[in-house]
Parts: structure tokens; sequence; C-alpha cells
């Protein structure tokens, strides 16, 4: 493997990284909140350590390959959990420790939204801004954003993104050049966060409560200013707007692309995943709905209809905002609702989740061995799009479910072994893994109240989740190491 130039591009990536620290100083100087020395630390802390990284092989220009661009996804990942940590760790307000500092940043920059702070309402503006701004980066994911710029520096970077880029069919490119791909992903990554900025605007946010709800709710994070999320708001009109872009946002963005360049949106209609996605969606927030209703959880239909959509669509797509204590509403309707966001969003989207898409083949294969029982002799092809898929990808869904049940039943037990009751090891596993944040019982509310050995777990759960099991796996085998 090419360690030299691993080391070079995570001495750039790291040096690139610690510019995320200039917007909170801006933030902290306008708002006086006393927390820019934190920041300028950590800026200089994180720009030092990416020139030493980088000085000593600044000359080491090789082309990566499959193992350099899986092992710098992962390197660079748990690197940015550590390095976003910094800030956190540093600042006096909130006092916070090594673990729940490492904790914030890797939920942030994994858009989970599981988050160990409380008295949002009165943190400094700037610590509130990063931990906003966390998520919006990890949305579409650092390294595709770095896809765009390490050519400029000499860096062929198409085995990075296919190590990043999350899905069962990752080697489709929107555009003939991958650089030209990771632009055009940003640009409607960017164009969203505009529309959804302006759009809290008008429905009668703030300024900054727009600019930070935008990045968490475009990123599909979930992460608020307030410790009451979008409850603060008390408003119907600016739940609606968050349950539009989170639909938005947990849709395939090639086919925003594809509308985009084509002036259409029958792309939309005409893929199988997207309806399957939007029919889930549908199905939860009716059921949710109509049992708040018929359960006199709320007595006015209107208020029933909203907070049910709402939560549906924030849980589902594993954004995880909410108006209500949802884990305490009566029922099944707090476990259907963690259940659905183990579909969460479509492959190529920024939700977490299995994706869609894996779910969608998983039933059709199991449909097929129904039919197969039925009528041994025949052929029965699995169909996406009205295209045949190989039988390759149908392969890697069912080792993608037996890696994700392993770690799940790994971890859960891991945590129970902690001394955390079974409701909420199981909902905290489940939460992190899916990047969803909130769970049920000792962390329906937020992480805080738990054990540091759990939240380690939990940061590696996150990690898990966001690189989609298998990239994250895959350094940690023995055979990835051989020659």
């Amino acid at each position: 493997m090419q360690f030299l130039t691993i080391q070079r591009i995570l001495g750039i990536l790291l040096g690139l990284f610690s510019l995320t620290m200039l917007p909170p100083i801006a933030v902290s100087l306008f708002y006086q909140d006393g927390s820019t020395q934190a920041f300028v630390s950590a800026f200089f802390l994180l720009l030092v350590t990416g020139l030493l990284f980088w000085f000593p092989v600044r000359s080491h220009r090789k082309e990566l390959k499959v193992r350099d661009g899986f092992l710098v996804v992962v390197m660079f990942w748990v690197t940015l959990g550590l390095s976003g940590a910094v800030p956190f760790f540093l600042t006096q307000v909130p006092e916070m420790s090594f673990t729940d500092a490492v904790f914030e940043s890797v939920s942030g920059l994994t858009t989970t939204g599981a988050t160990v702070l409380v008295g949002l309402d009165n943190l400094p503006k700037a610590v509130l801004f990063y931990r906003q701004f966390l998520q919006w980066l990890g949305g579409m994911g650092i390294v595709v954003l770095a896809v765009a710029i390490l050519p400029l520096l000499g860096i062929g970077v198409m085995q990075l993104y296919r190590a990043e880029t999350p899905g069962p069919m990752k080697d489709s490119k929107l555009t003939p050049r991958i650089t030209e791909t990771a632009k055009a992903l940003w640009y409607i990554y960017l164009t969203l966060t505009v529309l959804c900025t302006l759009a809290y605007y008008f429905v009668g946010m703030s300024w900054f409560d727009a600019i930070g709800h935008s990045f968490s709710t475009v990123a599909i994070g979930g992460f608020s200013t307030h410790d009451m999320s979008m409850g603060y708001f008390d408003s119907a009109a600016v739940e609606m707007v968050a349950v539009f872009f989170m639909l938005l946002a947990g849709m395939n963005f090639s086919l925003h692309f594809l509308a985009w360049r084509h002036r259409s949106i029958k792309h939309y209609w005409m893929d199988s995943e997207l309806r399957a996605y939007l029919s889930v969606l549908l199905l939860a927030s009716v059921v949710t709905a109509t049992y708040l209703y018929f359960t006199h959880t709320f007595a006015d239909p209107w208020t029933a209809v909203h907070q049910g959509i709402f939560q549906a669509v924030s849980i589902g797509t594993t954004t995880g905002f909410t108006t209500t204590d949802y884990y305490l509403w009566p029922g099944f309707l707090p476990i259907m609702l963690l259940m659905a966001s183990y579909i969460g969003g479509c492959a190529g989207s920024v939700g977490g989740g299995m994706k869609v898409i894996r779910v969608m083949l998983l039933f059709k294969q199991g449909y097929r061995e129904i039919l197969r029982l039925i009528h041994p002799n025949a052929v029965f092809a699995i169909k996406v799009n009205n295209k045949v898929l190989p039988s390759k990808v149908v392969g890697a869904v069912w080792g993608f479910l037996a890696l994700y049940v392993f770690s799940f039943s790994f971890m859960h037990l891991l945590l129970m072994s902690t001394g955390l009751d079974i409701v909420t090891s199981f909902s905290a596993v489940t939460a992190c893994l899916n990047n969803l944040g909130p769970g049920l019982g000792e962390v329906g509310a937020n992480y805080g109240s738990i054990n540091s050995p759990s939240k380690w777990v939990l940061c590696m759960a996150m990690l898990l989740g966001r690189l989609e099991i298998f990239t994250l796996l895959v350094v940690l085998t023995p055979a990835f190491w051989k020659r």
C-alpha cells in the first residue's frame, strides 16, 4: 500500500478541515459569546498537525489503489471524529470530557444527531453553529467534497470516491469525470441548503436558527439549537418545511441532478426505489397520525396529522428531529418508528439506515424464493427500474444484511454488559447504527446519562452506519493487510 501517499493525503485533508474552524470564529466574534479562543486554538492545532503530516512526504504523488482508498476513508473519518472534538474539549462552556467531546463530534460528522448536551438554549452561539456545521459537512461526505478539490493537488481519487459513496450500486457516475460528479453533488447539496434556509426564515425562524436548522435538515442530521428541537417553534409551517426538505434530502441525489439537467421531473416517478421510499413514509405517516388521534394523544385532528407526519418522516428518513417526546407515545408507535429507521433513505442520499434499495432487493429475493418453491423449474429475474440485476449485487445485499445483523447483535450485547437495560441498549444501537439519533428509554432525550464505555461503542456504531458496514469492517479484516 502507498502509506506515504496516504499520509500526504491525510495531512492535506486535515489542513483543509482546520478551515472549518473559521466560520465558528466569525460567529463567536459577531455575537461576542466568549468562545473565540477555543476555536482559534483548535484551528492552529489542526493546521499545524496537518502540516506535520504533509511536509515530510509532500513529494509522494502516486495513484491510489482500491485498498488505499478504503484505508484513507476509514482513517480520515476516525481522524476527523477526533479532530472535530478539539473545540468541544477546549470550550469552557459547555465543559465536556474527552469522551463526550468525541461522541458529539462523531455524532455530528456522521449526521446521527445523538447528543450529550443539555441546556442548548444557553450555550454560546459559536458552539451551536459549529454543531450544525459539522452535520452539514458530514452530510454529503467530506471525502466526496475532497474529491472535487484533491485533483487540483495532483491526487487521483476514483478509489476514494468508490470507498466513501454509499449504496449497493456505487460505480454509477452522473458525469464522465468523477470530479465533475462530486462537484455536481455538492452544487445540488448547497442549493437545497440555501432554499431550505430561505424557507425556514419566511415561516418565522431567525436567520441564525434558519441557517443552523437548514444545515441539519438537508444533511438528515437532526441537531437543533434548542433543547426542544423543532417543538421550540410550535409551528406547523416550520414542521412542513422540514418535512419537505427531509424528503428531498432522503432521495437519491442523482435524481435531483437528472431533473436539473433535463428540466423534467419524470425521472423521479420512473425510479422504483423512490416510489418505495415515498410509499413507506406515507404508510408510516398515516398509521402514526391515525393512532395518535384515536388514542386521544392529541384531541385536535389537525395536530395529530401534522405531528404524525412530521415524526414519521423525521424518524423514517433518520433525521431525528422531534416536536414532542415521541418515545412516550402510546402503544407500538415508538417501536414502529424506530423500525422505520432501519429502512432509512434512498441509496445515493444523505440518509442513514440500510437504504430502501437494499430492503427492496431483500423483499424481491424473498418473493422469488417463494415462486421457486411453487415453480421449481422456472427462471425468475430480479429487476430494478426494469433492468435485471446481476447476481453479485443481490449477493452483496445478503452479505451486507449478515454483517449488519452481526454488528448490531455484538454491540447490543456490549452495551448490556456495561449495565444498560435491554430497551436502552437496543434502541441506542439502532439509533446510532442507523444514524438516527434519538432512541428509547434512557437515551430518549439525550445520551448524557449513559456511561463512557457505552459512548465509545456507540461511536463505533455511528461510524459503521455512516460508512455502511463494509468500508470499515474491510479494514479490520486480516486479509486486507496481506500482500
